[in-house]
C-alpha cells in the first residue's frame, strides 16, 4: 500500500479530528501532497494541499481557517488537522500524492497515487 490514511471517525459538530496519511518512500519523496474528500452523492473535491518542502499550502474556501495541512518529511506522513467541524464536512477523505503546477491547487489529474480513504462523520 503506497498511501494509508487513518484518523477518521464520528465527531460532533464543532469538534476536531486529525487525519494522518503514511506513505511509502517512493510515493512521498519529491511529491506534493493533498487531501480530497467525497461526500455521499457528490463528486470528489479538493480540500487542501502542501508542496514537497512544506512551504506553500492551498485550501478550499470551505475549509480555510478551520483545517490545517502539514507534513513530516522525516516520517513520510501527511496530516490534516480539522477543527470547528460542520455536518457538511462529512465525507470520505482521501490523501493523494502528485506533482502540481507551481502554486496552483493540486488537481485530481495531477495525482499519481491515491490513498484508500478514511470516513469522517460529523453529527449535529
Amino acid at each position: 500500500v503506497q498511501l494509508q490514511a487513518s484518523g477518521g471517525g464520528l465527531v460532533q459538530a464543532g469538534g476536531s479530528l486529525r487525519l494522518s496519511c503514511a506513505a511509502s518512500e517512493r510515493t512521498y519523496n519529491n511529491h506534493d501532497m493533498g487531501w480530497f474528500r467525497q461526500a455521499p452523492g457528490k463528486e470528489r473535491e479538493f480540500v487542501a494541499d502542501i508542496n514537497w518542502r512544506g512551504s506553500y499550502k492551498n485550501y478550499a474556501a470551505s475549509v480555510k481557517g478551520r483545517f490545517a495541512i502539514s507534513r513530516d518529511n522525516a516520517k513520510k506522513t501527511l496530516f490534516l488537522q480539522m477543527s470547528s467541524l460542520k455536518t457538511e464536512d462529512t465525507a470520505i477523505y482521501y490523501c493523494a500524492a502528485g506533482n502540481k503546477h507551481y502554486y496552483d491547487p493540486l488537481r485530481a489529474t495531477d495525482v499519481d497515487s491515491w490513498g484508500r480513504g478514511t470516513l469522517v462523520t460529523v453529527s449535529s
